[in-house]
């Protein structure tokens, strides 16, 4: 019998277009949000409600800010010099900063507000997924004014367990810490100026601790001041002390040296070289030394006592906390901005690693690219039930009939010296869709009015024919009859004819030997003459690749077959090795039929 093998390599046109299919366009993308569409949302709505809920559950919090100035003191020599570069006393700013970010004026600020014993302001801040939950739970029975339902006690929450006893030194600790989560310091851009933040749920007390944080810093500073003068003042008095009284002895030896009228000049030298006794003029000069060094501390010393008695600060407040009118946190309208995007970001990411691991059959670009064969055509999904029972014959102008159709087509163009008479359909696994095929594509056949015969041969796993079918007597088919096509019978409720299953495997038709005589002894040209219809298409529902390679060698003897893939389900793995297979056994490929296709169709490429 002679073969047919189909032309596989794509024309020069179909290279072009594949060529500029390589390219993502407007249309890839369309296709991959309509795809991904239900993950998108799915991630989007996610978001969304996470988001309500945070803004549910979250006590609103305000930022209360006050601001102070560093005026930093001079030395003289750099005030009299001229302009001086105040950028840079960058450090000196860092430091005040970093002293206002001290325990030691969070110290200043518990002890002045007692907020070490205020239970509103050792709250935490952050609460508890159990509160989020109950006070998110309360919100949403208000709105159903169930709140106070008494079947609804039952589902309440316990009560939280009494907080432990803390120890003096833990309630500080625990309210240092709370102080200084709270507390923000920033410096004014490249300025001196300093802004001192606090959050708080109460307006009233971030505003509050914010003014009193700044009090307290500038207090610090007079403080500091005023104990390093009095340290001064201290060592500057003991030194007078000391100063004093060598002052005094040397104007003593002076003058005793004056009362003996001995004014020489003239040293008497010792063996070693030193004087004996000093001179008038030597002692008049060490008293004068130490008089002016006490006139010196004496000055230092004044100065100390005045700085005391009247400390200045190098910082004062600029601005005045007040309490804020609006929260700072949260934000619904921001929060629900940022889930938008944050749920179409990760829906997005999401959709793309879905498809970078799919390696299923999606598209007929997947198929000539993976397989090296052409789509013949996309089939919308139906039911299994209506497509054994020819969904072409129950609704001729569907999109299935219309899809079939043109699959028709394809397989009819698909011809080259010799019209395709003997048409075989198999698939990866069976699946129901091969045998929904072949039964509907045979319908349509007959429909057009060619006489068509469909043989059942996937023997491991029959859809189309049971175990034992009627006769054309209406009795049961017993034991096949001899020769092989008078077990042709009307396929019940069907416009064509089969040939059963059982009798395929009985009369081992699987063979590529048996199977080419029996379809010789079909195309004989006296059959017509002894009574027996003439066929015009021949349609095989052959085995599928899970029933083994071996059955798959019959489809060697036929004018084509046609390979059924499922849309989203069928590996490209499994259906190259399907390929390969068939190839190997000399079977010519029509092409690849898409089934239960959920996704618009596409304009063929």
């Amino acid at each position: 019998m002679n073969r047919m093998f189909t032309n596989q390599w794509p024309s020069m046109t179909d290279q072009q277009a594949s060529a500029g299919q390589e390219f993502i366009g407007l249309s890839d993308i369309t296709e991959f949000l309509r795809r991904y569409a239900g993950t998108i949302i799915a991630c989007l709505a996610m978001a969304l409600l996470l988001a309500g809920f945070y803004n549910s559950s979250t006590d609103p919090t305000f930022i209360a800010s006050a601001q102070i100035l560093i005026e930093p003191k001079l030395p003289q020599h750099l005030q009299e010099g001229g302009e001086v570069d105040l950028s840079l006393d960058t450090a000196q700013v860092e430091s005040q900063i970093a002293v206002m970010q001290s325990e030691k004026i969070a110290a200043m600020v518990l002890d002045q507000l007692k907020l070490v014993d205020d239970a509103q302001f050792n709250r935490s801040q952050s609460p508890t997924l159990r509160d989020r939950l109950t006070k998110t739970g309360a919100v949403l029975l208000d709105a159903l004014g169930l709140r106070k339902s008494a079947w609804l006690q039952h589902f309440a929450l316990s009560e939280p367990a009494a907080p432990p006893m803390l120890t003096d030194f833990q309630k500080f600790r625990r309210s240092m810490l709370v102080f200084r989560n709270g507390l923000d310091v920033r410096r004014v851009g490249v300025s001196y100026a300093i802004d001192i933040s606090f959050t708080s749920p109460d307006p009233e007390g971030a505003a509050r601790i914010a003014n009193a944080t700044a009090d307290a810093f500038v207090r610090e500073q007079i403080e500091t001041k005023t104990d390093a003068a009095k340290e001064g003042g201290a060592w500057l008095e003991m030194r007078l002390q000391q100063l004093r009284t060598q002052m005094n002895e040397a104007m003593a030896k002076a003058q005793q040296f004056r009362s003996r009228h001995d004014y020489s000049v003239g040293i008497e030298a010792k063996a070693d070289g030193t004087s004996a006794e000093p001179t008038l003029e030597e002692l008049e000069v060490t008293a004068e030394t130490y008089q002016k060094m006490y006139e010196s501390f004496l000055q230092a010393y004044t100065n100390s006592v005045s700085q005391q008695s009247y400390p200045v600060a190098d910082a004062r407040v600029i601005t005045a906390a007040t309490a804020p009118l609006n929260p700072s946190a949260p934000r619904p309208k921001l929060m629900l901005a940022f889930a938008v995007v944050a749920g179409l970001i990760f829906g997005i990411g999401l959709a793309f690693v879905r498809h970078a691991f799919d390696w299923t059959i999606r598209s007929p670009r997947q198929i000539r690219d993976n397989l090296g064969v052409e789509c013949l055509g996309e089939l919308p999904p139906i039911g299994r039930r209506s497509g054994l029972v020819d969904q072409v014959a129950r609704s001729p102008q569907s999109r299935y009939s219309h899809s079939l159709r043109k699959v028709r087509t394809e397989i009819s163009l698909a011809e080259t010296s010799r019209p395709i008479r003997f048409l075989g359909l198999t698939a990866v696994s069976n699946d129901g869709s091969k045998s929904s095929v072949a039964s509907n594509l045979a319908t349509l056949y007959s429909m057009s009015g060619l006489k068509t015969l469909v043989i059942d041969a996937d023997i491991r796993r029959p859809t189309m024919t049971p175990s034992r079918l009627p006769s054309q007597s209406g009795a049961l088919d017993l034991p096949c009859q001899d020769p092989v096509r008078l077990n042709i019978v009307r396929a019940a409720g069907r416009p064509f004819d089969i040939l059963s299953s059982s009798t395929v495997d009985a009369r081992h038709l699987l063979a590529p030997s048996k199977m080419e005589a029996f379809l010789s002894e079909l195309a004989a040209s006296d059959l017509a003459a002894n009574g027996l219809p003439a066929y015009d298409i021949v349609i095989l529902d052959l085995p599928t690749l899970a029933s083994g390679a071996d059955e798959l060698i019959v489809g060697s003897v036929l004018d084509g077959v046609v390979i059924v893939a499922e849309w989203g389900k069928t590996q490209v793995q499994t259906l190259q090795e399907l390929v390969k297979t068939l190839q190997a056994c000399r079977t010519p490929i029509l092409g690849v039929l898409l089934a239960r296709v959920r996704a618009p169709k596409r304009r063929k490429a």
